[in-house]
């Protein structure tokens, strides 16, 4: 049987599909190197993170046309995750859920520590508004839930809990060094100090759910 000949790819199209995939390449190392460079050094330049791409300036330049518009994209990579995990924080129990989303946050804002430096700078704060609003909204859903079902104190609202508890969190991260100390349990413990549980309610909380620090979160009615 003769199999009819097929026409040759165009060597134009595979350029194109080459250039294209080089592109993409590119901008992903970039933003993986500004994340890291600007994890140590806020106040990298641009060239810095040029070459810690191994990239030319000139080549940074082709996919951000300044610092500032680079800066946005790095929040806009850390919110992203950190808005996932806050659609995750799912329990019957608020104070389980807001354990485990606590303890998830910060753990990714370790790995990815310029997105949250970037994100906590007063300069980026129109930026981190919009692009943490999925996580700020199931934030302050979870405070209510919680006030309303009595898990939480009721002596302050569920939006002075939800801003007290963002406020702490972006003073933490301007530290430029933590403590050793300060881990998921330390953070989840302070996050519920803050909503009214006593060191011994909190005790028995992760003791009696593991998952709240293995990351394994359930939907057990157990409370």
């Amino acid at each position: 049987m003769t199999v009819p000949n097929q026409d040759p790819v165009p060597q134009t199209s595979i350029a194109a599909r080459v250039r294209r995939k080089d592109a993409a390449a590119n901008r992903q190392a970039l933003l993986q190197a500004a994340q890291t460079v600007l994890a140590d050094h806020p106040n990298a330049s641009l060239d810095a993170i040029a070459q810690a791409a191994g990239l030319s300036r000139r080549a940074l330049y082709g996919h951000f046309p300044d610092r500032d518009s680079l800066l946005r994209e790095v929040i806009a990579v850390g919110a992203h995750q950190f808005n996932d995990i806050a659609v995750s924080a799912e329990h019957e129990d608020p104070r389980i859920a807001l354990a485990w989303l606590a303890a998830r946050l910060w753990r990714e804002a370790s790995a990815v520590r310029a997105s949250a430096n970037i994100a906590m700078d007063d300069e980026h704060l129109a930026d981190t508004a919009n692009a943490l609003a999925p996580l700020r909204e199931r934030l302050l859903e979870l405070t209510r839930s919680g006030a309303n079902s009595g898990a939480f104190r009721s002596d302050l609202s569920p939006e002075l809990l939800a801003f007290l508890i963002e406020s702490t969190a972006r003073a933490t991260l301007r530290q430029p060094t933590l403590s050793p100390e300060v881990n998921d349990a330390t953070v989840v413990r302070v996050v519920l100090s803050i909503v009214g549980l006593s060191w011994v309610e909190q005790s028995e909380l992760i003791s009696a759910h593991p998952e709240v620090l293995s990351g394994e979160l359930g939907m057990g009615s157990e409370s």
